[in-house]
């Protein structure tokens, strides 16, 4: 009897499985036929363990929830940044493009195992704590987050404004593990937080988001820089953790010529591979350029950065970024959940493979430059640093040299 009904549990999940396939899923899969005979196999010994769990485990549980969980330990056991979206989730993944929601400000991953922050957002609660790119978050209100999926994560620190969380942070610099109360905000979400001249006619921007309306916003400020007299730019994008990939090409081609390789991007899937070249449609001078990064520079921030270097348009100044570009792909199912999961990689227009690496600045400058800084008051109070005086001396150098000629 228990077989019996152990077999019509199998059949009923292949063909819920195949029914995904076919209306969420239609690409044909790479080596079917030795991927269907496994599945078959092993579908088996799942069937079975559920109609054990059904029958004799203390209490009683709930068929949906088991095949969340085991599609959840699926999405997790590919990588760091595949996971299974409850609809409650998925509707929050959504709801995160209008750009302004209840939390901390916040930009976590998962490196080496650990929930890791990104990069705090400017002027977030977790920048004026303190929090810091590279930081760990062992526990979020005492739950450890050892195993914790990103998506609960980013749940337990969201909330209503003015409430409060306290994050357990490692910090690998001091050693040492320590608890920070954070009183959540509402958090909007902006592309550019700079533009303004330093020392006389260096363009400086501060870009800290990859959003929709960023080339838009970019241009404005570009505009503005040149009416008052920019001779020369530097491209702030410490703490960037990323955003759309479009907008990354669209910013990197502001500054190149036509037909320059932006990024490319592998998959599995030819069709789901391509090349990024930028259009030439921009008419912005060839200036000076320096772009400053971080371990808090992220994804997209990793695209323009990479397109800038291997295109020999500017130097790359500041600290080896992130290392997080890869492109991840949302399937919506059936009963409104989820499956987030990588689809593709970014290369640097030299081939090299950013999520490995990440980007390995011309110029090295570790020391941290990690507080985003306001450009202009940091330097009239003396406060040094020390990346944004490397790019500054980088692109006086140039002009001095042009000067001679």
């Amino acid at each position: 009897m228990v077989r019996i009904s152990r077999l019509f549990m199998v059949l009923a999940l292949l063909a819920a499985l195949t029914s995904i396939a076919v209306t969420g899923y239609d690409k044909p899969a790479v080596d079917k036929a030795v991927f269907d005979r496994a599945l078959y196999s092993n579908l088996d010994n799942f069937g079975e363990a559920i109609s054990i769990l059904r029958d004799e485990y203390v209490e009683p549980v709930d068929s949906k929830n088991l095949i969340h969980g085991a599609m959840k330990g699926m999405l997790s056991s590919l990588d760091e940044y595949s996971h299974f979206l409850e609809k409650n989730e998925y509707e929050e993944l959504e709801s995160d493009a209008v750009g302004e929601f209840g939390g901390l400000g916040i930009e976590v991953s998962t490196k080496d195992g650990t929930l890791t922050v990104v990069t705090p957002l400017d002027g977030s609660p977790a920048e004026k704590a303190g929090i810091r790119p590279g930081d760990k978050v062992v526990k979020i209100d005492n739950k450890t987050t050892e195993g914790m999926a990103i998506t609960e994560a980013v749940d337990r620190m969201r909330g209503d404004p003015g409430t409060v969380v306290t994050l357990t942070i490692w910090r690998d610099k001091h050693d040492k593990v320590f608890d920070i109360p954070l009183r959540r905000a509402t958090i909007k979400m902006m592309s550019i937080k700079k533009a303004e001249l330093l020392e006389g006619d260096v363009g400086y921007i501060k870009l800290v988001e990859f959003q929709s309306n960023t080339p838009h916003d970019l241009d404005e400020a570009l505009r503005k820089l040149e009416k008052e007299g920019m001779k020369s730019i530097i491209l702030d994008l410490r703490n960037n953790p990323g955003g759309l990939l479009e907008t990354a090409s669209d910013v990197a081609e502001r500054f190149l010529p036509k037909d320059k390789v932006v990024v490319s991007i592998k998959s599995r899937l030819p069709e789901d591979s391509g090349i990024f070249k930028s259009s030439g449609s921009f008419t912005l001078k060839d200036y000076p350029m320096a772009v400053l990064v971080n371990g808090g520079s992220a994804s997209a921030s990793e695209v323009v950065a990479g397109a800038i270097q291997d295109n020999k348009r500017g130097k790359v100044i500041g600290a080896r970024t992130f290392g997080k570009a890869s492109v991840q792909t949302v399937a919506q199912l059936k009963d409104g959940s989820a499956i987030r999961f990588t689809s593709a990689y970014y290369y640097t227009p030299s081939g090299k493979l950013i999520k490995k690496d990440g980007i390995v600045p011309d110029i090295i400058i570790e020391s941290d430059g990690m507080d985003a800084p306001d450009a202009k008051k940091d330097r009239q109070s003396g406060k040094k640093d020390e990346q944004l005086e490397a790019a500054l001396k980088y692109l006086g150098a140039l002009k001095s040299h042009a000067k001679q000629k």
